[in-house]
């Protein structure tokens, strides 16, 4: 969890209550890997939705891009398999 809230930017204590609450809630289950906690999305509307949000960013992302002069490439940025 330590690396979750290092990248969101939060408090240790914050992350582990909200993933609690998306465990509780059906959204996110969990599995231990020795001393680690791996949480995983559970449900499939979730992954679709994330993909589609993610897919709207790279699109805005690759729209505010300057292309290039020669025109090589698409100008489009990849993630997450969307």
């Amino acid at each position: 969890m330590s690396g979750l809230a290092e990248r969101v930017g939060g408090a240790l204590p914050a992350i582990s209550q909200h993933l609690a609450k998306l465990k509780l809630a059906g959204l996110v289950r969990s599995r231990r890997e020795g001393r680690r906690v791996v949480y995983l999305v559970d449900d499939p509307h979730v992954v679709t939705i994330v993909r589609l949000m993610v897919g709207q960013l790279a699109d805005r992302q690759a729209d505010s891009v300057p292309r290039s002069r020669t025109g090589s490439g698409s100008g489009r940025l990849r993630g997450l398999g969307a």
